[in-house]
């Protein structure tokens, strides 16, 4: 008998030990190393262009290959990219690990929505949706937020053992992943070639996509306001120490900043009969206030700011993905969520230099 209880345990389980990680502040390890910023730049556009030519394979995977399956692929692929960033003593290593990490999030990116979506339907609870993702993107918040606590003593045991305790928090994963039920994808899979259901998988994402333009809709607009916040929260790094933030606080005021979310993906839950359009209008005006508060000279404020952003990004999130999930037919239900994914990593290809620009002029 399917027990719908233990299945979301093991999806949050599987959530925690794989965002759970002391090497968060990836970025510092390296500069640490040696390695110069435009090296530090090259590494990072190997993940973004490993990203994005395969975000929709890795969604077409889970469809045709099963959810589960891929879940278990994305934290092998987390393993191998900390073993080889384990022994990496050049750039290309480096860059070998990053596109592994790339590859984690490709196969994980959607896939858990999916299983979890379909899971919760077939248990016929799929109107709880919305509080099984603002419960991951507590989770996900949390877990940032220990990340970024413990970045400095990430530091101080030296990036070999800081990726060693990713290893173990993978094989904790693969353990939990492997108890999972595989629920969903493509409906008599064994009567057609693996190549005509990849096929099938991508004409019919196609299909839907192109009559449904309000999906299409609320993947770009969730996707603007995501990244507009993430850029915020980047470039405020930067920026509150310009502002005279004691060292010891910087830690403290992004921690405090990653609690935003965690308000903004409980608070939307209060609010089940808003409409989407009032609540993007309210998400937007939160973000924003974040990129006005920026301008300010008071790091308090821009603080205040980050965290406005934050509960205005994940709020849209939570109720966004619960709205896509219940308009996507199951058998392309992670290829679709992976289009969302690849519309998000094309937005921030094009604002990332304008914000950029924008953050060091004005």
């Amino acid at each position: 008998m399917f027990n719908i209880r233990k299945q979301l345990r093991g999806l949050y389980l599987s959530s925690v030990m794989g965002n759970l990680s002391l090497t968060g502040a990836w970025v510092a390890l390296l500069a640490a190393r040696g390695f110069s910023l435009v090296e530090i730049g090259i590494a990072e556009t190997v993940f973004h262009i490993t990203s994005i030519l395969f975000e929709l394979p890795s969604g077409v995977m889970a469809d045709v290959f099963g959810r589960k399956k891929m879940l278990m692929v994305s934290s092998i692929m987390h393993f191998l990219g900390s073993l080889i960033m384990i022994f990496s003593n050049d750039l290309f290593m480096v860059c070998a690990s990053i596109a592994f990490q790339a590859l984690c999030y490709n196969f994980s990116s959607g896939t858990a929505d999916a299983l979890a979506y379909d899971s919760m339907k077939k248990a016929g609870i799929q109107d709880r949706f919305e509080r099984f993702e603002s419960n991951q993107l507590v989770i996900y918040r949390v877990c940032s937020g220990i990340s970024t606590l413990f970045a400095g003593l990430a530091l101080t045991i030296g990036y070999r053992l800081a990726y060693s305790t990713d290893l173990i928090c993978c094989a904790v994963q693969l353990i939990v992943l492997s108890t999972l039920t595989e629920i969903g994808g493509q409906k008599d899979a064994n009567d057609h070639s693996t190549l005509t259901r990849i096929k099938c998988c991508f004409t019919e994402s196609f299909l839907f996509l192109r009559s449904a333009g309000r999906a299409m809709g609320l993947m770009l607009c969730n996707s603007l306001i995501g990244a507009l916040d993430i850029l915020l929260l980047f470039f405020l790094q930067a920026k509150l120490p310009e502002r005279g933030i004691p060292r010891g606080g910087l830690g403290l005021a992004l921690l405090f900043m990653e609690t935003g979310g965690i308000v903004g993906s409980r608070l939307i839950l209060r609010f089940p009969k808003v409409r989407y359009r009032t609540v993007f209008a309210v998400t937007a005006a939160l973000v924003l206030t974040g990129l006005l508060a920026e301008h300010s000279a008071s790091y308090i404020i821009m603080a205040l700011g980050g965290f406005a952003a934050a509960v205005g990004d994940d709020a849209l999130q939570v109720r966004t993905n619960a709205k896509l999930q219940k308009l996507f037919p199951s058998e392309q239900r992670a290829t679709l969520t992976s289009v969302e994914s690849l519309s998000f990593s094309l937005i921030m290809i094009v604002l990332s230099p304008i914000a950029g620009a924008i953050f060091t002029y004005w």
